[in-house]
């Protein structure tokens, strides 16, 4: 099965910095995103995803209006955490080119996932943008009962990419989880959700198309720090030199 959610980016194996919304005051949260924003932009990061982690919904608001007016030509997306509705609504009043849905499939007993591929399906003739979607993702649960290939093949006909991680945010994902979702999903869009280290970077990109990285990006590798240039730029090398070795 195809997506033309690769076709985003201008470059192969993309790298999607998280903002955490860190900050004691609004002010702060608002200070401390712009920062990140721009250190991400400025060393090769290919889009930002805004998640109201530690944050709210309403500091989400400030900071898809500083991108829409500052970074437009950017790409960015959206995570409003346990409120996918609201994802959806940020995403189209703010230009966001994707979200993210932490459980796209296999979180719900099947009376409920009925009613929830309804609500995917009303959204996406909404939304015009592309959906990455977690399967058996971290602090989701696993309700349906289905195999993982069916609700990895039932995933795909919700979303545009697949998410898959380990356990816990930071956690390393296991390179045979990735393969096993690369085995079963093909040449679909697979995106590495937590863990990725400028160490293990090459390794997953090997198998995965892409990652969403946040807590290594930060000064401390944890996700209550802040986001550290030296670390992106470290993690962004390590890219780029699997890209130029894919080359020759």
């Amino acid at each position: 099965m195809q997506s033309k959610f690769m076709e985003l980016f201008p470059s192969k194996k993309p790298i999607i910095g998280m903002l955490h919304l860190k900050g004691s005051t609004d002010e702060e949260v608002l200070r401390i995103a712009k920062q990140e924003i721009d250190i991400y932009y400025e060393n090769g990061v290919d889009a930002v995803l805004v998640e109201n982690y530690f944050g709210t919904y309403h500091h989400m608001i400030p900071i898809l209006e500083y991108l829409q007016k500052n970074y437009h030509d950017h790409i960015y997306g959206v995570n409003c955490l346990y409120q996918n509705t609201l994802s959806f609504e940020l995403a189209i009043r703010f230009g966001a080119h994707f979200i993210q849905i932490d459980a796209i499939s296999g979180h719900l007993i099947e009376r409920e996932d009925i009613s929830y591929a309804e609500f995917i399906k009303l959204y996406r003739s909404r939304y015009s943008g592309y959906i990455i979607g977690g399967v058996r993702f971290k602090h989701q649960p696993y309700l349906s009962g289905r195999s993982l290939e069916d609700d990895l093949k039932i995933a795909m006909t919700r979303c545009d990419a697949i998410a898959v991680s380990q356990d816990e945010t930071g956690q390393e994902t296991s390179m045979e989880k990735i393969l096993e979702f690369r085995n079963i999903i093909g040449d679909f869009p697979l995106i590495v959700g937590a863990g990725m280290t400028a160490k293990n970077c090459i390794k997953q990109l090997s198998v995965a198309d892409g990652a969403i990285v946040g807590s290594y990006f930060k000064d401390t590798h944890i996700a209550t720090g802040v986001v550290c240039e030296n670390h992106v730029e470290k993690l962004i090398s390590a890219r780029d030199a699997l890209l130029e070795r894919e080359l020759k």
